[in-house]
């Protein structure tokens, strides 16, 4: 086998380990879960959780009170219990 042989070999080498880290960590993503034990599900999921992150913030500034932090943690959730009168 000349260099060229070698040098084929050596890159298809590498080409698969690379494919193999890529897979390890794609598989490693999707069983990944977030700090509360839920499992993170994609895009959805980080909107939501930045939905309730700033949700909270309003909450702590004061812009909000008890009662609208609450219906609007349930309508993010989707346990809202219907319009609010």
């Amino acid at each position: 086998m000349g260099a060229w042989g070698w040098f084929a070999m050596s890159f298809t080498t590498l080409i698969a380990l690379a494919l193999a880290v890529a897979v390890a960590v794609l598989v490693a993503r999707a069983f990944r879960q977030d700090e509360d034990g839920r499992a993170a599900s994609g895009p959805r999921a980080v909107a939501s959780d930045t939905a309730e992150k700033l949700l909270a913030e309003r909450f702590a500034r004061g812009e909000i009170d008890d009662e609208e932090y609450q219906h609007r943690l349930m309508v993010l959730r989707g346990t809202a219990p219907g319009p609010r009168p």
